[in-house]
């Protein structure tokens, strides 16, 4: 079995290089990175065949522009003679050559950012023994350019956590409650001093007990799929735990499904203390209650022949009976000709769940903007591309008849998402109306969400009266008045949605730029107010650190 170690999956192990010769201040300065440490199932492993480990070299370019001059990167073998056998990864290009002694790369240019040196498979050599290390050490050179070299210690043998999965039911309804039963065993060679017991949980879903030994935290909301939404439980759980051993919870741990529950994630992991990703603003209780592990009988369930950190986690996807209503936002605008007005035009989610798409990141809805007669688009927000008036592809946004806007991968239960559009009144048009409409992509639109119980308020007008004389005073001419109630519309449906978790909000959009997190408030920038009356919106739905998927 090969197993994967690379700079963004060794449990949060990433080594940056310090050691490095003097550059002139015009030159630039290169990172060279990778794991701090790399594990090795000893020899021959399981089965006639040495496992393999695959290590990942990568170059951090954080200067201004690409380094157009070729560079050399190399890699010394010889400390691993009788340690680690070496090869080149499966899918290395021809641009790395390996011989007996050393690992050689080239490369004409060196891009911004992240890019990967060379990708390595190693196995313990025949007849080491556990406990053996070696450094293997990547340098780079080039004209005009200094590299900060990185040392990965290898090791032969190690611990090894490896989580049990839990019998969860993923199908639910808001505020069901269920255990989580957390096994996990040692099956490296070597024990571990103190452990941490990780938790993650999606906005719609927690933990009911706190315990004095655990932190608590929530991840920024960041325009990024796999981390929207998430809360951390770290618990530092003391003591020694042997190799060959399996551990359970002396104490309760339990999953509760909030009212805005819909579709959301779980994952649970198990690092050596020491080695458990980062967390920031984190709190911690004071009820008196301690979380504990004990020993189990040994092959209690956990199951791994692999020495490394992915079998130290264990994710479920839940799936909640529950809609959310996305209700149009009605918009009055006024002004005299040759006017520029501001409006934000959108919609908003009356609930009761959020919806989040965080595997695949895609969008949650489409916004369709038909332009008021007399009125011309003079700026486009972020997440909003023009198009004709039969939905078709065109060149030029400004100045166009329609609008396609596509929210972020993330809306919450009653959030208000806005895309704040400049018009210019050209032409005095008494009562000129538009409309704006929110829901599920479709070539020539939208269309309802299968999870919104009702439809009749997806679609709002947008009216702009032009005026030759002087500018009329903003009224808002929706009803009811901006403060939203946050309930359904009388009209709407009690009947429940249950999400599936290939729900997609963009279907063939994916042409569609996302506006990430929503913008604020459905309210006219300019002379007017806007409002709409009806129903609400729903919400459907990836870790951090180098997430979890």
């Amino acid at each position: 079995m090969r197993k994967r170690i690379s700079l963004l999956a060794a449990c949060g192990l990433v080594a940056l290089g310090l050691a490095a010769a003097p550059a002139h201040a015009a030159d630039p300065v290169f990172t060279l990175a990778g794991p701090a440490e790399t594990g090795l199932r000893p020899h021959p492993g399981q089965g006639a065949e040495p496992q393999k480990t695959s290590v990942e070299f990568r170059l951090v370019n954080e200067s201004a522009a690409a380094f157009d001059r070729e560079s050399t990167f190399t890699i010394d073998l010889a400390p691993l003679k009788g340690v680690a056998d070496v090869a080149l990864g499966e899918h290395q290009g021809s641009d790395c050559a390996l011989t007996a002694a050393t690992v050689t790369c080239k490369r004409p240019a060196l891009w911004r950012g992240e890019t990967t040196v060379v990708d390595l498979d190693l196995s313990a050599a025949k007849g080491s023994t556990v406990g053996a290390t070696a450094a293997l050490t990547l340098t780079g050179t080039a004209q005009g350019a200094t590299f900060r070299p990185v040392t990965t210690t290898v090791r032969v043998g190690g611990p090894d956590l490896v989580m049990e999965r839990a019998r969860l039911t993923t199908e639910q309804k808001p505020g069901d409650k269920q255990a989580l039963s957390v096994v996990f065993a040692n099956e490296g060679t070597q024990s571990v001093h103190g452990v941490v017991l990780e938790i993650r949980t999606t906005h719609g879903i927690g933990l009911v007990e706190q315990y004095d030994n655990c932190s608590y935290s929530e991840d920024p909301v960041q325009d990024q799929p796999w981390n929207a939404g998430w809360s951390t439980v770290q618990c530092l759980l003391e003591g020694e735990y042997l190799a060959g051993a399996v551990y359970g919870l002396d104490g309760s741990l339990t999953l509760k499904a909030a009212p805005h529950a819909f579709i959301d994630s779980l994952t649970y992991a198990v690092y050596a203390s020491g080695h458990q990703p980062k967390t920031e603003k984190t709190r911690k209780p004071a009820g008196g209650r301690m979380l504990t592990t004990q020993a189990r009988p040994a092959k209690a369930g956990a199951r791994s022949v692999d020495l490394d950190p992915w079998n130290n986690l264990q994710e479920f996807d839940f799936r909640t009976r529950n809609s959310a209503d996305l209700v149009a936002g009605a918009l009055s605008l006024g002004g005299k000709v040759g006017d520029t007005v501001k409006a934000d035009l959108g919609f908003r989610n009356n609930g009761p769940a959020w919806v989040a798409y965080l595997r695949s990141g895609e969008s949650v809805a489409r916004t369709d903007f038909v332009v008021p007669p007399g009125a011309r688009v003079t700026k486009v927000p972020a997440g909003c591309r023009g198009v004709n008036a039969d939905g078709s592809t065109r060149e030029q946004s400004l100045g166009a008849p329609r609008y396609f806007c596509s929210t972020g991968h993330v809306v919450g239960e009653k959030e208000k998402v806005g895309y704040p559009f400049e018009l210019k009144i050209e032409e005095a048009v008494t009562d000129a109306a538009g409309s704006v409409s929110v829901g599920q992509w479709t070539p020539q639109g939208t269309r309802g969400q299968e999870w919104d119980p009702n439809h009749s308020n997806d679609k709002a007008q947008v009216v702009i009266n032009g005026k030759t004389g002087p500018t009329p005073t903003a009224t808002a001419t929706a009803t009811p008045t901006a403060t939203v109630s946050a309930s359904p519309s009388a009209s709407a449906s009690t009947a429940a949605a249950t999400p599936t978790a290939s729900s997609s909000g963009t279907g063939q959009g994916g042409d569609l730029a996302s506006t990430g997190s929503s913008v604020g408030p459905l309210a006219l920038g300019g002379a007017v107010l806007l409002v709409a009356a009806g129903g609400g919106l729903v919400l459907a739905f990836r870790r951090r650190n180098g997430s979890h998927a």
